[in-house]
């Protein structure tokens, strides 16, 4: 009779052939990736209170404003998202498996912010609508607005508005 030895781990691991290992390293990893914070880039507020300076993160393409803020549980209170819509137009915007409560600021491509959206509600599939033609949206921590006593007509300062 003979005796059959089970294969370390190790081996096991060896002998799955490279590109299928490849291939579960980035899906493994993917997720972290989409989920990491950064680059930031600063963002500026003038408000009749004061200027109020922010690191925000830019969604520039579709699959960046598709993903925006979901999954995060957790943002500091000087950083933001900017939603770049790269044309005026009327936007909305919603909170599916978004876990924070947001202050939205709907920009108009002068810069000036249209509206504000405050303390959206987590999670939830209800339309958010700018209201007006816009090229950006920013996303703060609930209440920030409110706090800094931020309202429409405030300027953003950031390269997006810039000659428009």
């Amino acid at each position: 009779m003979s005796l059959r030895f089970a294969r370390p781990r190790a081996a096991r691991l060896l002998a799955i052939p490279p590109r299928r290992l490849l291939a579960a390293l980035v899906f493994l990893l993917l997720p972290t990736a989409v989920l990491a914070d950064g680059p930031f880039e600063p963002l500026t507020i003038a408000s009749r209170s004061g200027r109020h300076t922010f690191q925000v993160e830019v969604m520039r393409d579709d699959a960046g404003r598709a993903q925006g803020l979901m999954f995060r549980r957790a943002m500091a209170p000087d950083r933001g998202m900017l939603f770049d819509f790269e044309r005026t137009e009327p936007v909305a915007m919603w909170m599916k498996n978004t876990y924070l409560p947001l202050d939205m600021l709907f920009i108009r491509a002068d810069g000036t912010v249209a509206r504000i959206a405050a303390d959206t509600e987590p999670l939830s599939t209800r339309t958010i609508p700018s209201g007006e033609p816009v090229l950006g949206v920013l996303e703060l921590n609930a209440g920030t607005a409110a706090r800094l006593g931020l309202h429409p007509g405030d300027r953003v300062e950031h390269p997006l508005f810039r000659g428009r």
